[in-house]
């Protein structure tokens, strides 16, 4: 198996260098030549399959020519067995026709472990492979940080260090990160927004001297790696609820574009869906979009869902690919024209294609913590503010009662206790795991917006040379 870049003027890697590299060396994002296609036979089978079985399957054509490949049902059956719940990633019913799958059981209590906890083992086992080490750096909303940090603590041949906004994450979700005691840990407080930390850790990948001599790698969902961990709940999910017999709608709280694409990845691998449906908090470029046709960034506005909080969707690019006919060529101009003037539209036939898999919805947050406290009153059911998103976007937008809609909860609500507390009265305790969270000691630097100061940050502590 082989993987391009989106922008065409980078070498075709196969996947251990996809996963070691991250961004292409053209700024793009890696994409697989061909999408493997899981038939309504193998579907079927899947069903009653213990989920590290299915993640195996579902990525095993992934990894052809992969030395991980031999070890992907250990690496699975590892990386899964770190699961508080034995369904890895369940379904609950909330209503008819209504799902919610729990993303939240791994060790940070957020979606992001689904990937990050097989990528550290998978980082292991090619660095070993190579006797090689790395420097990841990454940059995060809330979520990606502590997944990521948490993957890879105390790993002998990693460093990393992950860029959070300054004062706009949670506090569980900061602690999460910032209280981990580890020597190849390093957390840097960026005074801007996620948006900024985003730019600024691609502006190093883009830096071909930094990046060799650092070794970079990447953890966010530009690295295609973390894209197809995370297909596998949508296969799980499908095949628990009819597929290949009938098709299903999901719903998904997104601002990076990752979560959501990884769905439209499993619809290109063969899973059968109607619709996916993407929840916007008041940052709702996506959700303009797919109304209008027209990618306009504005300023970040702060929300009650910080994971959401972003204007720039990275992982956009790789369904622009698609739009785009699969031109490389058109994708750098209109990429250029949305760095340049913080906007691009696309033509009606592009937006058409969009719309027949994708539509949004937008809530603020007094309409976020009237979900929290409607699900609540009527079901019982906790949710934090993002996941609350995505269960009022598939109640707004999904077609019939017919086809089953699952949405995404993509967050613990204990990591969000004021919201949930201010919304039903209720204030979800930490699990036992995490209790003493508020007890530990917290270890970070705040850095100005700078890319010289943030690399000059790390080279002096990574142990790259």
């Amino acid at each position: 198996m082989q993987y391009f870049s989106t922008r065409g003027q980078a070498p075709r890697l196969g996947f251990d260098d996809v996963l070691l590299a991250g961004l292409a060396e053209d700024g793009g994002l890696y994409l697989p030549e061909s999408w493997p296609v899981l038939s309504p036979d193998t579907l079927a089978g899947l069903s009653g399959r213990p989920y590290a079985e299915v993640a195996a399957t579902v990525m095993r054509p992934f990894l052809a020519g992969s030395c991980a490949l031999d070890a992907l049902d250990d690496l699975c059956a590892r990386a899964y067995g770190r699961f508080a719940h034995s369904a890895t990633c369940p379904l609950v019913q909330l209503e008819e026709s209504l799902w919610v799958q729990e993303l939240f059981h791994g060790p940070t209590l957020a979606f992001k472990d689904v990937a990050l906890q097989l990528l550290g083992d998978l980082f292991d086992h090619v660095l070993s492979h190579r006797d090689s080490r790395i420097t990841i750096v990454g940059a995060t909303s809330g979520d990606t940080g502590s997944a990521a940090i948490e993957a890879c603590r105390d790993r002998e041949r990693v460093d990393i260090f992950i860029l959070h906004p300054k004062g706009r994450t949670s506090e569980v979700q900061r602690r999460q990160m910032t209280t981990v005691d580890s020597a190849n840990v390093h957390n840097i407080a960026v005074e801007g927004t996620f948006d900024d930390c985003q730019a600024l850790v691609k502006a190093m990948f883009n830096d071909p001297g930094f990046r060799a001599e650092q070794g970079l790698a990447a953890v966010n969902s530009i690295n295609f790696a973390r894209i197809l961990a995370q297909t596998v709940y949508y296969v799980t999910a499908a095949v628990a609820l009819g597929a290949p017999y009938r098709p299903m709608t999901f719903a998904v709280p997104t601002g990076n574009f990752g979560n959501v694409f990884a769905g439209y990845a499993a619809k290109r691998m063969g899973v059968p869906m109607e619709r996916l449906i993407v929840g916007s908090n008041r940052n709702d470029i996506l959700t303009r979009f797919f109304e209008t046709g027209k990618m306009e960034a504005r300023e970040v506005a702060p929300t009650l869902s910080p994971s959401m909080d972003i204007q720039v969707s990275s992982n956009f690019e790789r369904l622009l690919h698609d739009l785009l006919g699969g031109s490389s060529v058109e994708l750098v101009r209109v990429m250029e024209r949305f760095k340049q003037a913080g906007r691009f539209e696309l033509t009606p036939e592009a937006v058409e294609e969009a719309r027949n898999v994708f539509a949004g919805a937008r809530y603020d947050d007094d309409e976020t913590l009237a979900e929290i406290a409607r699900v609540w009153r009527e079901a019982g059911m906790l949710l934090d503010p993002h996941s609350a998103i995505g269960v009022a976007a598939a109640r707004k937008l999904r077609l019939s009662r017919a086809v089953p809609v699952v949405a995404l909860a993509t967050a613990h609500p204990a990591k969000f206790p004021d919201a949930v507390e201010r919304a039903t009265g209720q204030r979800p305790p930490l699990p036992e795991r995490l209790a003493d969270l508020y007890d530990k000691a917290e270890r970070y630097e705040i850095l100005p917006n700078d890319l010289a100061a943030i690399q000059a940050h790390v080279r002096a502590r990574s142990r790259a040379r």
